[in-house]
């Protein structure tokens, strides 16, 4: 007990988790109570096979994206925060156009295959509706997540760890599609919210500090 004690108060900053219970709060209740009005899948979409291995690797998402919030808090406080804005920013502007834009695809096949795969996909099915796909929630946080990872120095350390990382959030992006979860535009209104908050948190503070710095080197240079 007193392990758990010192680990929270030194950590008390994973706390701000609990905001987003409010946010899935909210997406629950526009899953029950919107009627959707925009379909988002096009006849492109029709045109890309459906893979049930790729259950596999959206399934993964359930473990790589609290992996990236439990790695990076507990390695580097300014990481967490920045992680944090971004899936609750980008949760929230989800949440924002569900509400505007009530959603929905229909793409989903029908399936009477009783493999491990099919089953794992039906379950999907049964849990998670069709409504208020776009953005896709899968592809914000991946980015989110391996965004985080990606600038960490203490995952920098990690053999293959940013391949890995990489290579897995694009697996997850794939996957929302080939199991018919989402449409082509789903994914590509996810990745437009990510890339935003990508830019606001990772891109612009650091040319900030890059002039800054820059700057300030260049004072002391003129006074030595």
């Amino acid at each position: 007990m007193k392990k758990i004690h010192i680990f929270i108060s030194q950590h008390k900053y994973f706390y701000l988790l609990l905001l987003l219970i409010p946010l899935q709060i909210w997406f629950q209740y526009l899953e029950l109570t919107l009627i959707p009005q925009y379909m988002t899948q096009t006849q492109f979409d029709r045109k890309i096979p459906f893979i049930k291995e790729f259950v596999i690797p959206y399934l993964t998402w359930f473990v790589f994206v609290p992996y990236g919030v439990i790695y990076v808090g507990l390695h580097s406080k300014r990481d967490f925060y920045k992680l944090f804005v971004f899936l609750f920013g980008g949760m929230a502007v989800a949440n924002l156009m569900f509400t505007l834009f009530p959603n929905a695809q229909d793409l989903r096949p029908v399936l009477h295959s009783t493999d491990p795969f099919s089953l794992l996909v039906k379950g999907i099915y049964m849990i998670d509706p069709p409504t208020n796909v776009c953005p896709s929630l899968h592809v914000i946080d991946s980015i989110a997540a391996n965004t985080a990872l990606q600038h960490s120095e203490a995952f920098s350390s990690k053999k293959y760890g940013r391949a890995v990382s990489s290579s897995i959030t694009v697996l997850i992006c794939l996957s929302t599609v080939l199991i018919k979860q989402h449409a082509i535009f789903d994914v590509i209104c996810g990745i437009i919210v990510a890339a935003f908050f990508y830019l606001a948190l990772y891109r612009l503070p650091f040319s900030h500090f890059r002039e800054t710095y820059a700057q300030n080197s260049s004072i002391s240079g003129r006074a030595t």
